[in-house]
């Protein structure tokens, strides 16, 4: 899938905000990104976890479309979005919303195909958030949208560029979201720093009888973890992440095992992930020891209903 295909150009939809979360991000990447924003939304706001160096800055600052907020400390992923909505808010007409990952790069026309489907579908149900479809440009395919099912989620590819997919779950990069839902919903939850800050929101959501939506005809180009490895009997391999990532998955799933509003066929069917974690990046990747510290600490603070950062070493 090409970075941008060739959809009829369209005003950008002045009544959306981007909020795009950096942490030492790849600036030839968020050069592309920030253009192609800027070309679909109203306003821009790039919220910074404490990355250093002044390149950074420059590239936000030189587009008058964007504002520049940086954060003194790195307070994760939730908290950086939470500062980002809130801006937007203060923001004369900006009424939505587009979350957005560093590493993500919408093509040409994402935003409004992602406008109209909210607004049609929003006719007939109560809708929180719309997403596109996606691809890592180190797949052959696209991601297909879920359905949480037990023994084995329900996966559903988008079959043409018509088709809105009703699903249990979007991932926080290219989420539009009205702010007269996040009013009733609330805030992503800063005490899960990072790892299944989009899962928990999902589930809030649709607890509280909204409906979520994958739009086949909106595209976007992101790329799922910092590098995957090759690992016998699995042919596409892995996705690699350093040990204080995988102390915080270990520790948000449990976390989420323990939250009423948590399904318990996601609970059921995603143990045995446990398992198979555990086993890959304590046995197959390295450095396998400080991987299985990571996660056994992570695994402890998650029983233990504690939202504390990875131990001193991890």
């Amino acid at each position: 899938m090409p970075a941008q295909r060739a959809v009829a150009a369209s005003a950008p939809e002045a009544g959306v905000c981007a909020v795009v979360v950096t942490y030492h991000p790849d600036l030839a990447l968020l050069a592309a990104l920030l253009d192609v924003l800027a070309a679909q939304v109203g306003r821009i706001v790039v919220v910074d976890n404490a990355s250093s160096g002044s390149a950074l800055r420059h590239a936000c600052t030189a587009r008058p479309e964007v504002e520049f907020l940086p954060l003194p400390e790195n307070r994760g992923l939730a908290a950086a979005l939470n500062e980002g909505i809130a801006r937007a808010r203060s923001l004369p007409r900006v009424s939505h919303v587009l979350l957005m990952d560093q590493d993500s790069v919408p093509e040409a026309g994402m935003v409004a195909a992602l406008k109209s489907s909210l607004q049609r579908i929003s006719k007939s149900a109560r809708v929180a958030a719309v997403g596109p479809r996606y691809r890592d440009p180190r797949e052959e395919a696209d991601a297909s949208f879920v359905r949480i099912r037990f023994p084995f989620n329900r996966k559903i590819a988008c079959a043409g560029d018509c088709d809105d997919i009703a699903c249990d779950f979007l991932i926080t990069s290219g989420s539009l979201i009205p702010l007269a839902v996040l009013d009733e919903i609330g805030a992503m939850d800063e005490g899960l720093f990072i790892d299944n800050v989009d899962l928990e929101w999902c589930f809030r959501a649709v607890g509280r009888g909204y409906a979520l939506f994958g739009v086949c005809a909106a595209r976007m180009l992101h790329h799922q973890g910092a590098a995957r490895r090759r690992v016998p009997g699995l042919p596409r391999g892995i996705v690699v992440h350093p040990p204080a990532r995988l102390f915080y998955m270990m520790r948000n799933r449990v976390l989420l095992y323990r939250r009423p509003g948590t399904p318990k066929r996601w609970i059921a069917q995603d143990l045995p992930r446990i398992a198979i974690k555990l086993l890959l990046f304590s046995l197959l990747v390295s450095p396998r020891r400080a991987n299985l510290r990571a996660m056994w600490a992570g695994l402890r603070a998650g029983v233990r209903g504690q939202t504390t950062a990875p131990p001193d070493g991890i």
